[in-house]
């Protein structure tokens, strides 16, 4: 029988935890920045940068003829600094447009409403989840971990909420 996935979901209560927000950079930031430690990618990054940093200052003592490479080195390195920040710019800009968005968390998956659009994603969409001091970030299964979706505390009404959402991910995934 085929039957991607929908026949496989158990209902094992109606413990649900609804979430309205706006996402902020910050938000989107959070989860680029859990995501990059959790493929360890935050030591590479600032190996990177201190490698050009270190190559800038080794050409701005060559004098005036290293001028433009010193320059780029700099640049370079301000560059690989900022790419989470680049990143979640780019992130912002397209979904910035769709407003408010309401999520239900439930042991079905997570569904997430806008004005334009209703998506619903199955706990096997997911890795695990990380959660940062104002975030719980849910990580997807793809290799690169392109996918993210980010749960800002802020918007839960009372601590016990952020309890009822943390048992639910945990009964569903693994922390990262």
């Amino acid at each position: 029988m085929d039957h991607q996935g929908r026949d496989i979901i158990e209902e094992s209560g109606t413990d649900e935890v609804e979430l309205v927000f706006r996402l902020t950079r910050t938000d989107v930031l959070r989860g680029i920045q859990a995501r990059e430690r959790v493929r360890g990618l935050t030591p590479v990054r600032w190996i990177f940068v201190v490698v050009f940093a270190g190559f800038a200052a080794f050409t701005a003592l060559a004098g005036a003829s290293a001028v433009v490479l010193t320059g780029l080195s700099l640049l370079t390195a301000a560059l690989i600094w900022g790419t989470p920040r680049i990143q979640a710019n780019q992130v912002f800009r397209g979904i910035s447009w769709q407003g408010e968005y309401r999520a239900a968390v439930s042991d079905a998956g997570i569904t997430v409403e806008t004005e334009h659009t209703v998506l619903t994603q199955r706990w096997s969409l997911f890795r695990g989840y990380r959660e940062t001091g104002d975030h719980l970030v849910l990580l997807s299964r793809d290799p690169g971990v392109l996918g993210l979706a980010v749960a800002p505390k802020r918007v839960l009404r009372s601590e016990g909420d952020v309890e009822r959402l943390r048992g639910i991910l945990d009964r569903h995934l693994a922390r990262v």
